[in-house]
Order: C-alpha cells, then structure tokens, then sequence
C-alpha cells in the first residue's frame, strides 16, 4: 500500500514538473509529444543520478541547444555532448550516443560521477564534464542558463 502511494506521488510530481517546464522547453522543441517524451526520459535520468533535472534542461540548452544529432568538433554527440570514450568506460560498443535517452543516461552518470568527485560543487563538475577544470566560463555559462531559463 505504502509503496503504491509512493509510486501515485513521485507520478504526479513527475506530471507537474513536466507541465511546469513544457512551455519553456517549446522554445527549442515545437513537437508537442517529442518534448514531453524527452521531459519525462530527462526527469527520470536525472532522479535515478540523484540530479536536478533542471540543471540537466540547462546542461543540455549549453551542450547541443536540444540537437540530438549534434555533433561537436571535438567528436561528442547529441543532446549531452558525450566524448565516444565513454563508451568504452560505462556501456558497449554498440550503444548509439545519437539515441537521446542512451545520450541522457551517460550524461547524467557522468555528471553525477563528476559531482561525486567534486563533493557537490556544481561548478568544479561542470568544468569536469566539459573539460575545462581550473576555468569558470563553461560552468558560469551553464548556471546562467540554469537560473534564467529552468529555475
């Protein structure tokens, strides 16, 4: 019984964070059904790496502007721009970094991992997943975004 309820509320928060961010995100997806779909897959990802998932919203708005093709010119792919070596460190060669919810789930765990390391500091990580520790221009960028648009 306990757990049913548990279930029906983390439902409903799920449901009211999506309805909450859904005009922001039609910005940068016009689908109706495609960005609900991706709201919810981001909501989920980020709960189960213990994330704010609006940090995520942001991360991914600074990354690839909601392109799940992109590709940068460093090499990394879709929505969270991840590097093609985390691959081999966290899945199997034939996972497709293109796939938006494989996409999500490395780069949540990596981002998880990085706070992990960081002890918490959002800022320390974010220079992590971009590379660029010991800078502040990528973190501030992302931060920015997160307390203009998702917050």
């Amino acid at each position: 019984m306990e757990a049913t309820l548990l279930k029906a509320h983390q439902q409903a928060k799920r449901q009211q964070w999506v309805a909450r961010m859904a005009p922001i995100l039609a910005r940068f997806i016009a689908d109706t059904a495609k960005r609900d779909r991706l709201l919810r897959r981001l909501y989920l990802e980020a709960s189960l790496a213990d994330l704010p998932p609006t940090l995520v919203l942001a991360l991914i708005q600074v990354e690839s502007g909601f392109d799940a093709n992109a590709v940068s010119s460093a090499g990394a792919v879709g929505l969270m721009q991840i590097m093609p070596f985390w691959i081999d460190e966290l899945g199997v060669p034939a996972d497709d970094l293109k796939d938006p919810w494989r996409n999500l789930r490395y780069g949540c765990t990596i981002l998880a991992h990085y706070l992990a390391i960081e002890k918490g500091d959002f800022t320390r990580a974010l220079a992590r997943y971009n590379g660029s520790l010991g800078e502040t221009w990528y973190p501030e960028r992302v931060l920015r975004a997160w307390q203009e648009n998702w917050r």
